[in-house]
């Protein structure tokens, strides 16, 4: 019985009462001076530092965003009713931070890590801050792998590499996000982990996206981050650093990683947003503060490690918004400043019916190349100056010219290399059917065809590649050898 009573509630609250001793404990207080557009002002707190998490008595959490004399400006991440004038702040005592690894696969989750998809909290052993160094030169290795986005615009024209930087501009409603897409759906069974970071994009779109993904299978390999329009603009600004964080640490442990920014336009409009209501310039007088260094640092953080470094990758493919296919204007150049590349969608294209839209004359792939399978690229040598040399062709011939006969076979040839580009949605063409049209068109084998009947017959040859037990090892003679067969055939 004596035991009993030892282990009691009660003899621990008498046994902990008698080992008390009262002393000081200091401890810094703020006080909410306003709030309102997802900001407050707090007096107090001045060892507060850039970044810092705070935590209000209602519940509601910050980020410190502005630090100036006997104030700080902080953007709200979550925010209840309670939280007015008057309310007190405390300071956080780290930076924030988000559960990370396997636990993510298939979720949808805000920038903190909190679920969005009605399921438990993500229960994660593992943290990272969402902002970190890029890794260093050193840990940093050449980009040698293929990135297969089942475009065959992409994949043999402007190729990605495995821990590249390739940036989709256009303007809105040309396609870029279901580019994006068809690249993440073709990671299917590539061991490819991919990260959609969704940035003030209506409700509507978010449940369109998921459900795409979801209808394909995508989520088994894909975690999904959302700060939709609605949200507070200080998610929407931590957005894009939050799938980052998560592609992160699968590439520091060895994996191979796509993360996809839809859009990096809106992100700076909610840094915009942001930057105004706590009266900080939101330009480039800003640096550090720039947008143009926030981008910078978030795309550096995606590269190819080293194998002393894990050996992992991120590629990333951010995606950005041009006005009336201004291409020059200030978004659209930082970002093309810092990326490896970028594929250009035009609307003229998209209206034209050439799907998907690809201006390859203002696309370009810089160190996608090296990347690429040794077959496709000497394949496809070629095949892009062939097409850009039939469109100015293509163009002197709407005055009325004559055109001898050579010119006219270039003029029929380089239309047939047009219908082969076209793609439609959700069809994606394997390694090997890439190796197939380009050794078709390249040998001739389709230069008998009208335009009209080339969709066709790719068609039946794309159908009919998986039963060839030809592949990318397999020499071209074996596969002109079945081209021949395979293009007559019914």
């Amino acid at each position: 019985m004596a035991e009993a009573a030892n282990a009691s509630p009660l003899a621990a609250a008498r046994a902990w009462l008698q080992d008390y001793r009262p002393g000081l404990r200091a401890r810094e207080l703020g006080v909410v001076r306003s709030v309102g557009d997802g900001i407050a002002w707090v007096a107090g707190l001045p060892s507060a530092a850039m970044d810092e998490l705070l935590r209000f008595e209602d519940g509601s959490l910050g980020q410190v965003f502005h630090l100036s004399d006997g104030h700080l400006g902080a953007v709200l991440l979550h925010q209840t009713e309670g939280l007015t004038a008057g309310t007190r702040a405390m300071l956080g005592g780290r930076v924030l931070d988000m559960p990370v690894g396997d636990a993510l696969l298939g979720r949808v989750i805000d920038p903190l890590g909190r679920p969005l998809d009605g399921g438990d909290a993500v229960r994660s052993g593992q943290r990272r801050p969402l902002d970190t160094p890029s890794p260093p030169l050193l840990e940093r290795d050449f980009v040698t792998e293929p990135l297969l986005t089942g475009c065959k615009i992409v994949d043999t024209l402007l190729p990605i590499g495995r821990g590249q930087r390739q940036l989709i501009i256009g303007d809105e409603g040309t396609g870029r996000s279901a580019l994006a897409l068809d690249a993440v759906l073709n990671q299917k069974d590539s061991g490819v982990r991919c990260v959609y970071v969704l940035i003030g994009q209506k409700r509507s779109a978010v449940v369109s996206t998921l459900e795409l993904l979801r209808q394909h299978g995508a989520l088994a390999y894909t975690s999904v981050v959302v700060g939709e329009a609605s949200a507070l603009p200080g998610l929407q600004y931590l957005a894009p650093f939050a799938g980052c964080t998560l592609a992160e640490a699968w590439m520091h442990a060895g994996h191979d990683t796509l993360v996809v920014y839809d859009d990096l336009s809106a992100h700076a409009r909610a840094y915009r947003e942001l930057s105004l209501l706590l009266r900080r310039p939101p330009g480039r007088e800003a640096y550090p503060g720039d947008i143009f260094y926030l981008h910078a640092r978030l795309l550096e953080r995606a590269t190819h490690l080293s194998a002393e470094a894990g050996g992992g990758s991120m590629t990333a493919l951010p995606i950005v918004e041009t006005l009336q296919g201004e291409i020059a204007a200030y978004i659209p150049t930082n970002i093309i400043s810092i990326t490896d590349g970028q594929i250009y969608l035009d609307g003229g294209l998209f209206a034209g019916g050439f799907r998907p839209a690809i201006d390859i004359a203002l696309s370009v792939s810089r160190i996608g190349g090296k990347a690429q399978h040794p077959r496709i690229r000497a394949a496809a040598a070629g095949v892009k100056l062939e097409y850009l040399q039939f469109l100015e062709l293509e163009t002197f011939t709407r005055f009325g010219a004559r055109l001898e006969p050579a010119l006219q076979a270039r003029l029929k040839r380089g239309q047939v290399l047009r219908e082969l580009l076209k793609q439609e949605r959700l069809a994606p063409v394997s390694a090997a059917g890439h190796l197939a049209w380009l050794l078709a068109f390249g040998h001739g084998l389709l230069d008998a065809l009208a335009p009209a009947e080339v969709g066709g017959a790719l068609g039946r040859l794309l159908a009919a590649v998986p039963g060839s037990g030809l592949d990318l090892r397999s020499s071209d003679e074996a596969w002109l050898a079945w081209l021949e067969t395979a293009l007559v055939s019914p």
